[in-house]
């Protein structure tokens, strides 16, 4: 069936590709600067992200100061330090050899907030569903990752660090929550595959497997 709302085939190819090829980057970012007109690009694509009630409940906060990331990567080591104690032994080791974050060596840190009060009260869709402005703000995230693929440039979600941590670093109001801490840059490369599929830590699922019709469990 032709549907003539869909792509060119060129351009369908290339969403695609952003997905299947976006990783998440820690240790392949380059010093070289991002212009301004690019991240305002990426900005604006994570601005369009699908919104619950329209209430676009995101903000983003640019971070470049060499001193204000120190403060953030020292907030990092000692939740990587607490997490690695969590581990067996045996998993502990190699959690403690992986390179999790670029904090510091990427030009561009980004902090994505969500401002939970923004509206008002009562927004349509979260009405019996409160989280849905959360789960916004994350599709921002995504939409922002995948448009940064597109241009060639590297993104990092950097998880551990304790939320208390950064909202006292960056004042955060108490309306507004900590959705996602970035590094964004130029890099050397892209990996083939992610790097803790290719070190083995755990496999990529199979989606037959993942994939169930009418009801929980049933399969075709």
């Amino acid at each position: 069936m032709n549907n003539t709302f869909s792509f060119p085939s060129e351009q369908k190819e290339g969403v695609y590709q952003a997905i299947m090829q976006r990783r998440d980057i820690r240790a392949q970012f380059t010093q070289d600067p991002i212009s301004e007109e690019l991240l305002d690009k990426l900005l604006r694509a994570a601005h369009h992200a699908p919104s619950v009630g329209f209430m676009q409940p995101w903000n983003f906060l640019i971070v470049r100061d060499l001193a204000t990331k120190e403060r953030v990567h020292q907030g990092f080591l000692e939740a990587h330090q607490e997490s690695a104690e969590m581990f067996s032994e045996e998993k502990k080791t190699k959690y403690q050899g992986f390179k999790l974050e670029g904090i510091r060596e990427s030009p561009v840190n980004l902090l994505i907030t969500c401002d939970r009060e923004r509206t008002g009260p009562v927004v349509i869709g979260r009405t019996v569903q409160p989280t849905m402005d959360l789960f916004s703000t994350v599709c921002a995230v995504q939409n922002l990752w995948l448009a940064a693929r597109a241009e060639g440039i590297g993104v990092g979600w950097v998880s551990i660090i304790h939320e208390e941590k950064l909202r006292e670093i960056f004042n955060l109001p108490d309306s507004v929550v900590v959705i996602a801490y970035l590094c964004i840059g130029h890099v050397t490369h892209f990996p083939e595959m992610p790097e803790l599929e290719k070190a083995g830590w755990l496999p990529r699922l199979n989606l037959d497997e993942l994939v169930f019709y009418e009801t929980w469990g049933q399969k075709k």
